[in-house]
């Protein structure tokens, strides 16, 4: 049996649902990125490319070209990603990344990316059949996981909104689709957000004191890398 095999086969079954290996370790993995994630440890990036990756093998097995794409892409941004936060890694004082509120004008970037993204992906997908069988949802929470990376990225609190506006239909949309598993996490998921929105909601205020002071005295912040 080869990996992909392996991974397209049933782990076990749970009330009539059939949960597979690459459901149950593709979401998993993408669990504890999101994890590290509040931990602010650059470790949620490379945890975020083996998830991805995994669910591409998968993907690819099962013949879902849309899959793959959408996987493909989240590897990409996971990348620049491990990029961003290996550039600004030392920015804190105790050596993790120092998080902020985004701007308005970053703020409305961020809102009209996924709006059009949505858009124009949900038209893709209505477009063509095979890449999706529910265009709207799917580009919703597509474009969404990516918005809420690019934040991650750039260590904006905002993250962990983007991250909660997904849950509100992924979760919904996993267990309607059979994947069970998913929803699952979708739901612990959503527990890791509100914890994570309130940490880095108080980190960044220590982040900005920090910077406010250095300021004040024309010193460079502890730490910082750029």
């Amino acid at each position: 049996m080869s990996i992909l095999e392996w991974l397209n086969s049933q782990a076990f079954a749970v009330l009539g649902q059939h949960i597979l290996w690459s459901d149950m370790l593709g979401n998993t993995i993408g669990l504890v990125a999101l994890a590290l994630g509040w931990r602010r440890s650059i470790l949620t990036w490379p945890a975020q490319l083996l998830s991805g990756l995994i669910l591409v093998g998968a993907f690819a097995y099962a013949h879902l070209a849309g899959g793959v794409g959408k996987q493909l892409l989240v590897i990409v941004v996971a990348l620049w990603g491990w990029r961003q936060w290996r550039r600004g890694h030392q920015q804190a004082q105790d050596g993790s990344i120092a998080v902020r509120f985004a701007s308005w004008r970053e703020r409305g970037v961020l809102a009209l990316g996924t709006l059009v993204g949505t858009l124009a992906v949900g038209w893709l997908f209505g477009l063509v059949p095979q890449l999706s069988w529910n265009p709207w949802p799917d580009a919703y929470i597509f474009v969404g996981t990516l918005a809420a990376m690019v934040a991650q990225a750039r260590g904006l609190v905002e993250f962990w909104f983007a991250w909660l506006l997904v849950d509100v239909v992924g979760v919904p949309l996993a267990f309607s689709s059979g994947l069970a598993f998913s929803g699952l996490v979708y739901v612990v998921y959503l527990g890791l957000v509100l914890w994570g929105l309130r940490s880095w909601w108080q980190r960044s205020r220590v982040d900005a004191a920090v910077l406010a002071a250095a300021e004040r005295t024309g010193a460079e912040p502890a730490g910082a890398a750029l």
